[in-house]
């Protein structure tokens, strides 16, 4: 099975991609992994990559979609993060025709901007065990210390809000028109991204088993 995840930040696709990997024993392919892997190994492409990222430029896609290409396989993969533009799906699309192979599903976890906020805006973080706590879904017992080491949380500046709205415009600048394309091919599967992690997950596992 060859499967597309696509939501914006906060909808939860990094936790449903290891579930999905987890259970069928398939690939996952996240372009902030390969990146990450790439950059480690001082590959070739890497080093390229490299030079954008320590200048705090983005990764250009035709970088990008290389190191992409190098992970496809016929056995089976989920893709994480890849395509988030128009052009990159359209690339993707020349690579699959290339060798043959087709996406069996794009699922997109669908979720309100004011949900993802509240999600991502309560989260805290210990600065000393780094324990994960969210204000609403998962708060201290004493406001502002952690439960294990009594450290001081803070939130991250990712998970403010006004950082939040600024990833939440790029992602319906960009990534939003896919739902449309992938619509138009008949291959768009919508996931209720309100509901709890084990609903999506079962409701992810229905889609997948028409495979």
């Amino acid at each position: 099975m060859k499967i597309i995840l696509l939501g914006p930040p906060g909808s939860g696709k990094g936790t449903q991609a290891r579930f999905i990997i987890e259970k069928y024993g398939i690939s996952g392919i996240s372009t902030g992994d390969i990146l990450r892997d790439e950059v480690k190994n001082k590959t070739e492409l890497g080093l390229k990559a490299k030079e954008y990222m320590d200048a705090g430029k983005l990764v250009p896609d035709d970088l990008v979609i290389k190191m992409v290409e190098e992970r496809l396989n016929k056995e089976g993969y989920v893709l994480d993060g890849f395509p988030r533009t128009l052009s990159q799906a359209k690339s993707l699309d020349k690579i699959l025709d290339r060798i043959n192979d087709r996406i069996d599903y794009v699922i997109y976890i669908d979720i309100s901007e004011e949900e993802i906020i509240k999600r991502m805006s309560g989260r805290r973080i210990c600065k000393d065990c780094g324990s994960v706590y969210h204000l609403l879904f998962n708060p201290p017992k004493v406001d502002g210390k952690c439960d294990l080491c009594e450290g001081e949380l803070y939130q991250r500046d990712d998970d403010k809000e006004e950082t939040i709205r600024k990833r939440l415009k790029v992602y319906e600048e960009d990534t939003k028109p896919l739902i449309k394309y992938y619509k138009d091919k008949g291959i768009l599967r919508r996931v209720d991204g309100s509901k709890d992690i084990e609903e999506v997950k079962n409701t992810i596992e229905d889609i997948i088993s028409n495979i």
